[in-house]
């Protein structure tokens, strides 16, 4: 399993519910794109900021990374929203192989 933790910054957010409104936008157009699960996960009661968590599950770390790569580096295209930083972390069961 791996997971992208995107730190987000909504420059022009004049309300909770503006952020909301562009959140909610960034999160329909990477589900619409990728097979991921995807969330705000942090900064909930903040105007312009917020973190927002995609998590994949597969076998093939390559994959993973290649994929919440491509979502990374498509967060704040549309000019709605700007990624401040990302990370990508890999989970493995016990037992299981690692990437």
């Amino acid at each position: 399993m791996a997971v992208l933790i995107a730190e987000l910054l909504f420059p022009d957010a004049a309300s909770l519910k503006d952020k909301r409104r562009r959140l909610a936008g960034l999160v329909a157009r990477i589900r619409a794109n990728y097979p991921v699960s995807v969330a705000e996960v942090g900064g909930q009661d903040l105007w312009q900021r917020g973190t927002v968590g995609a998590a994949l599950v597969t076998t093939d770390g390559r994959l993973a990374r290649s994929m919440l790569d491509r979502i990374a580096g498509g967060i704040g295209r549309d000019g709605e929203v700007e990624l401040l930083s990302s990370r990508v972390e890999f989970f493995h069961p016990e037992g299981s192989e690692t990437e």
